[in-house]
């Protein structure tokens, strides 16, 4: 079986790279101007085919291209993540400032946090490119869904999303109280932490 992707995967893998280069930069920017991290890693990836189509089937959508590129925009996901909220907010302002691209959807999980608990900064960015899109269009437009947080909200992410699939888990009430609790405290200990390091200066 082909890829999902078709004829678009290579140009995929070329957004991928211009801005994770951009990122890289950012980094460096920063380093040279403080001699500190704007952020403490990076994670880029593009979906698999096997999980593009999964998760076509899961929304009800074609197993085609136009899915994969255009109705579900996380082809190209980036996870960065930071020491501090306030780094998370630098960041954020930084991708605002792409001239080729555009903030078409974001949402604060960091000052509105989910029901559970869980907290993130997630963008959805449209990507202007010099190559021709899956509607034809040249120039045309690529998606890359973004994720932002501070290590201690990755830590939380990463240790929910291995329990959420954990079948059969007696007293289910007590555990999504419990979670979300530790997500509070988290978040507690991020406002001490960047309060401290306001206090330093």
């Amino acid at each position: 079986m082909s890829s999902i992707y078709g004829k678009y995967e290579a140009t995929l893998e070329i957004v991928r790279s211009e801005i994770e280069s951009r990122l890289i930069k950012y980094q460096n920017d920063i380093y040279e101007k403080t001699n500190d991290k704007g952020y403490e890693y990076l994670s880029i990836r593009i979906k698999s085919d096997d999980s593009m189509r999964d998760k076509c089937r899961r929304k009800n959508v074609p197993e085609t291209a136009e899915s994969a590129l255009s109705t579900l925009k996380d082809a190209i996901g980036i996870r960065i993540v930071c020491s501090f909220v306030e780094d998370v907010f630098s960041v954020v302002e930084y991708i605002r400032g792409f001239e080729d691209c555009e903030i078409i959807e974001e949402k604060d999980y960091i000052r509105h946090a989910k029901p559970n608990g869980y907290r993130s900064y997630h963008i959805i960015l449209a990507v202007r490119t010099p190559y021709e899109d899956v509607h034809g269009n040249n120039p045309g437009t690529y998606y890359v869904e973004m994720q932002i947080r501070t290590i201690a909200m990755d830590t939380w992410a990463a240790l929910e999303h291995k329990m959420k699939y954990k079948k059969d888990i007696p007293n289910q009430e007590l555990l999504v109280s419990e979670l979300k609790r530790v997500a509070d405290e988290l978040a507690s200990c991020d406002l001490s932490m960047q309060t401290i390091r306001d206090m330093i200066g």
